[in-house]
């Protein structure tokens, strides 16, 4: 069970840049919890979006319950992975 959710969106305006949006519930934990999990999403977005991800797109990194304690490198392959869905 992958430890987020990832949803995509062209948005077709002209514009390359490439978005991310966070979200993780309060039933994953306390703030201190969800903040961790946010900041771990950012970073994945920040190493692996430039790269794998489509040009002018919209991305939403949905955080479970399964990717609390996750390593980092889980979860790095899991959006690669994720990502490698998508482009096809």
């Amino acid at each position: 069970m992958p430890g987020f959710v990832l949803l995509a969106r062209d948005r077709r305006d002209g514009d390359d840049a490439i978005r991310l949006g966070i979200t993780v519930t309060r039933k994953i934990g306390n703030a201190v919890v969800r903040n961790r999990m946010k900041r771990r999403f950012r970073a994945l977005g920040r190493e692996l979006l430039p790269e794998q991800g489509a040009a002018g797109s919209d991305y939403v990194m949905i955080g479970r319950q399964q990717g609390v304690e996750r390593e980092f490198e889980s979860l790095r392959s899991e959006l690669s992975k994720a990502l490698g869905k998508l482009a096809q």
